[in-house]
């Protein structure tokens, strides 16, 4: 296939290398079990993912998709199933265990970061899909996230912002005892303070509410909770992210966690 000018949002040779064989395999299981109806898929993986992080870096509407990519009813066709099937947070669980193996870390954390970050909502997510977050004054959703000690995605969980961030630690460290059981340590803000606790104390995770210096005036890197302030900074640099324009929540949980991908190589670098 010849390859079009890149984007500066394309995948290098390099990462594609790491989640080729995986895509690959995904489609070659849905078309074993006769999942895809009709002619064999046209379209190359690499320009597909490529499209979708297009999308997230400008956060341009899907009909906006430049033409040199795929149909964009086909590139949100993969986006909508790879996010059903949990492809997302496999390509996430196969890079954070690169990343923490190339740091010289076992390739599965022992400890997390719980946080949560509320989003204004665009016109057209439904009024049943947002709610009010009382102490930031945001109207909209919030973003849960349960994120190792390096900063990578554990967990992501999106709900209306009206949603305490009890609940979300309750719904994240669930699923974080689940995919990463030798998760034993968690730290969290003052908002997990009680009802999280007591669920991570059942599951076997003892959270400790790490509070910020009542003295302190102005911005002061507080421990272990700037390593998950660090990933919300490093999720704003994608446009797509900076707003929640997802009808569904469920669809912005897997734009996080498309996103999050990014973050596992750092920050994103300023283009010449």
């Amino acid at each position: 296939m010849t390859r079009q000018r890149p984007y500066p949002s394309d995948l290098s040779d390099a990462r594609w290398e790491l989640i080729g064989s995986t895509l690959t395999a995904w489609r070659a299981e849905r078309r074993g079990k006769g999942l895809d109806i009709g002619r064999p898929p046209e379209h190359d993986l690499r320009r597909i993912m490529d499209a979708i992080l297009y999308v997230d870096r400008t956060g341009i509407p899907w009909r906006y998709l430049p033409h040199d990519f795929a149909p964009w009813e086909t590139v949100y066709g993969y986006f909508a199933a790879w996010q059903k099937e949990g492809m997302f947070d496999q390509l996430n669980g196969l890079l954070r265990r690169l990343v923490r193996q190339a740091e010289g870390r076992d390739t599965e954390p022992s400890a997390c970061v719980l946080d949560a970050q509320s989003v204004k909502t665009s016109a057209n997510v439904p009024a049943a899909g947002q709610g009010i977050d009382a102490g930031k004054k945001i109207a909209g959703r919030k973003r849960h996230l349960g994120v190792d000690t390096l900063g990578l995605l554990l967990a992501v969980w999106v709900t209306a912002a009206s949603v305490s961030d009890n609940v979300g630690g309750i719904h994240l460290l669930s699923r974080i005892a689940t995919t990463s059981p030798r998760v034993t340590k968690a730290w969290a803000d003052t908002g997990y303070r009680t009802k999280a606790i007591d669920h991570g104390a059942h599951l076997g995770i003892h959270v400790e509410v790490v509070q910020r210096d009542p003295g302190t005036k102005g911005f002061k890197v507080i421990p272990r909770r700037w390593v998950v302030e660090r990933t919300f900074g490093w999720l704003m640099h994608h446009r797509r992210l900076a707003r929640d324009y997802e009808t569904h929540p469920h669809r912005s949980g897997g734009r996080t966690g498309g996103a999050a991908r990014g973050a596992q190589q750092g920050p994103p670098r300023r283009q010449p």
